[in-house]
């Protein structure tokens, strides 16, 4: 199969990848889950059916923020939490990862903080797909896996069509950003965005992509490939 026919199948249906559950969750997250899950999460639309993120919202948000990929929400909760005025919407097939940001909302909920965070449990791509132009004004996708083997690559979640599909989703003066700390994987990276016309590289120096921006929370993961000796490559993209 070619790396097209690849995309077009990715396209087109769910396919999610890597693993989606670990070790049992702990009776207070279990329950924290079942209580609070439904509640903060949502199932995509029909397909053809376009998905307003308005309508996932009880009050009017002044923008949308997405988050491809969320891993533990410590990013995506870090950045709800600075700007409650603004609406997430995290994605993440990984049953622990989704865990720990219900227990975070739930927390912060219960102490009267904002509501602006949805979870979507479900293939990436088809998000992308169902959201409307122009509706996204700042897209994330950080640290995703970066399948190594040459016949997994066309399994990345950034390639040329999910950037075309950011590229429509976010309107003239949003911002994507993506971080990978796996050299490989930041070549291709940066291929695949020079390659896409509507989005500019906003770097003019080397500290521009090694140092992670003040206004851009650490992660987990990301701590951890510090720790481990690996550099992380930070990459902003403005579109046009």
């Amino acid at each position: 199969m070619s790396d097209h026919t690849r995309n077009d199948a990715a396209a087109s249906r769910r396919l999610i990848y890597g693993r989606r559950r670990g070790r049992k969750l702990s009776p207070t997250r279990e329950t924290r889950m079942a209580g609070w899950l439904p509640r903060v999460s949502f199932q995509l639309p029909a397909p053809g059916t376009a998905l307003d993120p308005a309508s996932l919202f009880g009050a009017p948000m002044r923008e949308y923020w997405v988050e491809v990929g969320f891993g533990d929400g410590g990013h995506l909760f870090a950045l709800a939490e600075r700007h409650p005025e603004i609406g997430f919407i995290g994605v993440e097939p990984y049953e622990h990862g989704v865990a720990k940001l219900v227990t975070r909302i739930a927390e912060r909920m219960e102490q009267g903080g904002a509501d602006n965070i949805r979870i979507l449990i479900d293939d990436a791509r088809l998000l992308l797909k169902a959201l409307p132009k122009n509706s996204v004004q700042r897209g994330f996708v950080l640290f995703p896996d970066p399948w190594p083997k040459k016949r997994h690559q066309w399994r990345r979640i950034v390639n040329a069509e999910t950037l075309a599909d950011w590229a429509g989703l976010i309107p003239s003066g949003g911002e994507l950003r993506l971080a990978t700390d796996v050299p490989d994987y930041q070549r291709w990276m940066l291929r695949h965005v020079l390659a896409e016309p509507r989005f500019v590289w906003t770097a003019e120096r080397s500290v521009d992509w090694l140092r992670r921006p003040d206004d851009w929370p650490a992660s987990k993961y990301e701590q951890k490939a510090i720790a481990a000796g690996r550099t992380p490559h930070y990459y902003r993209l403005r579109r046009i």
